[in-house]
């Protein structure tokens, strides 16, 4: 063998014996992968801090509540997914009575007040948005708007009200009424609405309705009305938001949660993410967003809003007991979807 020859067969050895070190490093380290029904811009932002701050790295498959726990629940412990995130906590209590979150540890979601995590110690809240009326203030004076959200279904607010109840905002919402007054008066609330009110499809349309006078009034989360204020106020300069109090429906604080998938291979890694999340540094950043949602940690607040998170009156309700297949069924016979 001459010397070019022994060189060349050392190097393919070398090679072989190479080669699948090589491949190993050249490999992507596994991901976080989070089902994300919050808004895509607010995590777009927070995924990125997490990935500085910790070196994990995060995949977003971003969806809707119910889409997304409905997928949940049909991909069982085959999910991909570790974490999942909501805008509103009736998909969180679907995917809890599936048995599918792991429980969180107590010193881990210590930070979020237990008024907004359920007693089952299965997920958390991290950021909430308030149920409000906003009113075209050309139209009806403040004295003039009602006591309380149920007043709305009475019949001297016919062609007077506007909503959006096809999204999970809404459904929201009536999952409190439910839980709050039963589904007899429920249902009653819904066909009063029904009548009085006209449908949008979207709270931002709800908006622009009131805004112009083509609606008195129109049943939102505050942040719609917050955000274009902040930014231009194209469509909420001639309208006020009205936030009622004292425990009522109206008064509904719906809240986004997070839970880990008990199927998940990744629970250290996914805790490390809730952490960031209640925590200071994530809960900051959800303040400083351009969603305008209230952060959950008492610690950090929402500044520049109508209605700070210490003035609201809400509802005491358990976050695991609103039902959205209840919801989905009732509204669904009433006509509504």
């Amino acid at each position: 063998m001459n010397v070019s020859t022994r060189r060349l067969t050392l190097g393919l050895a070398a090679a072989a014996l190479l080669g699948p070190l090589l491949a190993a490093c050249g490999e992507d380290e596994p991901k976080l992968v989070i089902y994300n029904a919050q808004h895509e811009p607010l995590l777009a932002e927070l995924a990125p801090a997490f990935t500085k701050e910790t070196g994990i790295e995060v995949e977003l498959r971003n969806g809707k509540d119910l889409e997304l726990s409905n997928q949940l629940v049909q991909e069982g412990d085959a999910s991909p997914a570790d974490v999942f995130l909501t805008e509103n906590s009736p998909a969180m209590s679907q995917v809890e009575a599936a048995g599918l979150f792991a429980e969180l540890p107590e010193d881990l979601v210590a930070p979020i007040p237990a008024l907004y995590r359920p007693t089952s110690g299965l997920w958390t809240g991290f950021v909430a948005r308030s149920t409000v009326l906003v009113y075209n203030t050309d139209a009806i004076e403040d004295s003039e708007l009602p006591d309380s959200l149920l007043d709305l279904a009475d019949p001297e607010w016919e062609g007077r009200l506007s909503f959006s109840p096809t999204g999970a905002d809404f459904q929201a919402i009536v999952a409190a009424v439910l839980e709050l007054e039963g589904e007899e008066a429920t249902r009653a609330w819904l066909e009063g609405i029904k009548a009085n009110g006209t449908v949008y499809d979207g709270n931002n349309l709800v908006l622009e309705a009131v805004d112009s006078g083509e609606s008195e009034v129109g049943i939102v989360y505050h942040y719609y009305w917050e955000r274009d204020r902040k930014e231009n106020g194209d469509v909420s300069d001639n309208s006020e938001q009205h936030y009622f109090s004292d425990g009522d429906p109206g008064a509904f604080v719906s809240v986004s949660g997070a839970g880990i998938l008990a199927s998940s291979d990744m629970k250290d890694e996914a805790e490390q993410f809730i952490e960031f999340l209640v925590n200071e540094s994530g809960q900051q950043i959800l303040a400083d967003s351009y969603a305008l949602e209230y952060p959950l940690n008492p610690d950090i607040q929402l500044e520049g809003v109508a209605q700070p998170f210490s003035e609201l009156e809400p509802p005491q309700v358990n976050v695991s007991d609103l039902d959205a297949r209840a919801v989905v069924d009732l509204m669904t016979e009433v006509g509504f979807l």
